[in-house]
């Protein structure tokens, strides 16, 4: 029987996001005959773990379905136990700094699914399918359109198995006997990302800032095209029916709140470790894509919304801090998606695999030469905030009071990456070995 991971990583209150992802774990093992690992890795606050476990236990048994909700301290356990299955000495300085790669102590997207990816293995699963907090699903006749529909139906296949299936393909010449590594869609609603104010304040500081996220040089009828389309998913359309692409998936065209990998990618490759950044998530989406991987694109967009604590004063300065943060680690990962980009098929091995060691060496690449052309970014990021005003300067001030430190940590986190990437394999591997307790 297929095993796959529907997964949460969570860090605020979502039960009924908890609630409602049950509901789509139960529809694929009604539908597909599939065995759903449903995984909610909470890092939230003692009162909000407390109701998710509530809310957990209140779930009805569905056949098909295991639910697993595992707070810090036991994602830090299991951790543990996999580094040191790779034969690392427990509590030696280099088991400590994997660790706080995996599980660190402030806000990451790529380490809360990296564990994702980890567990998944020890689960024995072949896929995770990864859903956000602050997300739901579209209806239709009061039936929720759920993803996982197209992703059980696509990933893993062989392209050219299924090109007749999906509406339209795309596929490069000769990847036809590659297996679809990706299935994604995107969101409608509210912008990904929290600058939709400064949007509408001034929308020529806008473009400023968000075109900082596209590589250096692009032709500007691109980048105008890029900067419109950003942040701002399949717009506010609704579910009228399905539309299929088989073809490598651009990231723009999906959200990783709607997203399924193949194990085949992220057995391989890690996401970047990186804290309180937005956006470094999307690593694997840009390397299965210049790789000419085979993804399936579709349209069970879900609906994204701005929770409440990103609207109090320390959710805002936190989201703009990361999203600067975002904007300096683009210089960085721009230069290896340049390099990914140029190799192509080239990232790949004879069974169609990604190299690990080819990406490994672009990232290590990048980690030193970028500090001056940050520093130049900073100088511009703090007067597009002190041009918008308001809350913005205030926003501006943390960043000058950090500024030597934001350097240097966008530098660090692509060495941090480097190294984790250096253990992945030997990683996933562990994780498999060591499994993984059924907890309900």
């Amino acid at each position: 029987m297929r095993r796959v991971c529907l997964t949460l990583p969570t860090h605020r209150a979502c039960t009924g996001t908890i609630e409602s992802i049950a509901e789509e774990a139960a529809y694929g093992a009604r539908e597909f005959g599939a065995e759903i690992h449903l995984l909610v890795l909470d890092s939230s606050p003692a009162p909000v773990l407390a109701e998710h476990r509530k809310t957990v236990a209140a779930l009805p048994a569905s056949p098909g379905v295991t639910v697993h909700h595992l707070d810090e301290n036991e994602q830090r356990a299991f951790l543990r136990e996999a580094i040191a299955r790779t034969g690392i000495p427990s509590g030696s300085a280099s088991a400590d700094r994997l660790l706080d790669l995996m599980l660190p102590s402030r806000v990451s997207y790529g380490a809360c699914t990296n564990r994702a990816f980890l567990i998944a293995e020890a689960l024995g699963c072949t896929s995770v399918h990864r859903r956000d907090s602050d997300s739901r699903y579209q209806a239709v006749d009061g039936e929720p359109v759920f993803p996982l529909h197209q992703e059980l139906t696509y990933l893993g296949q062989r392209a050219d198995g299924i090109r007749k299936s999906a509406a339209r393909s795309k596929l490069p010449p000769g990847s036809g006997d590659r297996r679809v590594a990706v299935a994604g869609g995107s969101f409608v609603g509210e912008m990904s990302v929290d600058v939709a104010e400064i949007r509408d304040l001034d929308p020529d500081t806008y473009r400023e800032l968000v075109g900082l996220s596209l590589p250096e040089g692009s032709p500007e009828i691109w980048r105008n095209h890029l900067i419109d389309a950003s942040f701002r998913g399949a717009g506010n359309g609704t579910f009228d029916g399905d539309h299929t692409t088989l073809a490598p998936i651009s990231p723009m065209r999906v959200d990783m709140c709607n997203v399924a990998l193949d194990h085949e990618v992220y057995r391989r490759v890690p996401l970047p470790p990186a804290t309180d950044t937005i956006g470094t998530d999307y690593f694997l989406l840009h390397l299965t894509h210049d790789a000419g991987l085979p993804g399936l694109q579709h349209n069970r967009h879900i609906v994204n919304f701005h929770t409440e604590e990103r609207r109090t004063d320390d959710g805002f300065l936190a989201y703009q801090v990361r999203f600067a943060k975002f904007l300096l680690s683009k210089t960085y990962l721009n230069a290896v998606y340049a390099r990914t980009a140029a190799a192509g098929d080239a990232l790949l091995d004879a069974e169609g695999h990604i190299k690990a060691s080819v990406v490994a060496g672009f990232v290590r690449d990048s980690a030193d030469p970028h500090r001056a052309e940050n520093a130049r970014r900073l100088d511009l990021i703090d007067r597009a905030y002190r041009r918008l005003g308001g809350r913005y300067t205030a926003v501006a001030d943390t960043l000058a009071g950090r500024r030597s430190r934001l350097l240097d940590e966008a530098r660090d986190d692509m060495a941090d990456f480097a190294h984790l990437m250096d253990h992945w394999e030997a990683l996933t591997g562990a994780s498999a070995d060591a499994g993984l307790a059924v907890t309900r």
